[in-house]
């Protein structure tokens, strides 16, 4: 499965547009290189002991034919438990995740695409999760350009590693990407993505929702909810994770 997989990513990649050319409006964009880091830090002494560092990376590529995407995001936390003397924290949050896509376009707003989605994660139901899939996407903005709405679906393979039984799980998927932007003023925006992996042995849901405040062309602010959600757990683990965040967001032009 692995290996059909894999070789669809190659064709739909490798594959001439099969739009007209005469139907793609304007000129050729010039390739163009973008990113934003974010990161923020938590610590808490006293009557309550924590400290918390989280962090998100993405840079995209983009040219009239191509679109590439590689994003990284990492969670770390230590916190007092119960009975503690002082003596130290101990780790109580640690995931980090790896995404990479890329797209060949066939019309200015459609798009054939392969994906990889792999994350790591100490103290979730599956210690690790691997995702390679391929899809169709599509991109509808409003007549302003203020709303943006993107749009992929698409099969896969997914691999996964159960922390209780430690057993490997191997099963197709259907994958699903929404990805929502909305400019409420000329400084702040609205974002949410919403990221869906279903199939026999679970279904992944993640969605990441976000208010961003600019405070230059570079520097901004941002408070996140990120709800993660797996259908299968363990009876002591719990479905729904959720992470509440306030980040510095430092923009790449």
């Amino acid at each position: 499965m692995s290996r059909i997989l894999t070789a669809a990513v190659l064709l739909a990649l490798a594959a001439p547009s099969v739009a007209d050319e005469a139907g793609q409006a304007g000129e050729a964009d010039a390739p163009r290189w973008t990113g934003a880091g974010e990161l923020g830090i938590a610590s808490a002494r006293g009557n309550s002991r924590s400290e918390s560092l989280n962090g998100k990376f993405g840079l995209s590529y983009q040219d009239d034919t191509w679109k590439h995407g590689v994003s990284v995001a990492g969670l770390r936390a230590r916190s007092a438990v119960a009975g503690d003397d002082g003596r130290g924290l101990e780790l109580s949050a640690n995931r980090y995740q790896f995404g990479l896509t890329s797209a060949r376009k066939t019309t200015d707003y459609a798009y054939w695409l392969g994906a990889v989605r792999y994350e790591r994660d100490d103290f979730a139901a599956y210690e690790w999760q691997r995702t390679l899939s391929v899809g169709y996407g599509h991109t509808f903005l409003s007549d302003d350009d203020r709303i943006m709405l993107s749009i992929e679906a698409g099969p896969g393979q997914r691999r996964a590693k159960d922390a209780a039984t430690g057993l490997i799980e191997s099963d197709a998927v259907g994958r699903g990407l929404l990805d929502y932007q909305h400019k409420l003023t000329a400084n702040t925006d609205l974002v949410n993505t919403l990221l869906v992996e279903t199939g026999s042995d679970n279904t992944f849901v993640q969605n990441d929702l976000g208010l961003v405040v600019a405070m230059n062309s570079r520097v901004a602010l941002k408070a996140a909810l990120q709800t993660r959600y797996n259908s299968d757990v363990p009876e002591n683990r719990r479905n729904t994770d959720t992470l509440t965040t306030v980040n510095l967001v430092y923009k790449l032009k």
